[in-house]
């Protein structure tokens, strides 16, 4: 798929995220890499020969306090190839997309792992 096809998936993916929760992001992000880096590999403990479909760099919102300014944006990160190296035909695509972009916002948000994998359970039953 071409990047700016992807690039859609995931702007629909964000249109898809409630208006009230669009509303309260703040200071962060969101672009598409072809793959992660090492070290991003192992920011989140995923093994160089696994699959990381999104990663949330940043202060979550939970964690801003009054001394929270002038900082650089939280960046939340999609990345197209591994997206495409399980999701062959474009609406598995498509909803791994919109998966993870509702996943890495969770993080924004404050949301731990656990928490996320939890709502996800409900959210995409």
């Amino acid at each position: 798929m071409k990047q700016e096809d992807f690039e859609e998936l995931v702007r629909q993916g964000i249109a898809e995220i409630p208006q009230k929760f669009r509303d309260r992001m703040k200071n962060v992000d969101i672009l598409v890499e072809d793959w992660p880096s090492p070290e991003q590999l192992g920011q989140a403990r995923v093994p160089t020969d696994g699959l990381l479909f999104g990663l949330y760099q940043g202060v979550p919102q939970t964690k801003r306090g009054t001394y929270y300014a002038n900082a650089l944006p939280d960046k939340i990160t999609l990345f197209q190839g591994s997206i495409e190296a399980v999701a062959k035909t474009p609406e598995e695509i498509k909803q791994k997309v919109r998966q993870t972009v509702w996943h890495e916002i969770a993080h924004h948000f404050g949301m731990s792992e656990k928490e996320v994998r939890e709502a996800e359970k409900k959210r995409f039953k």
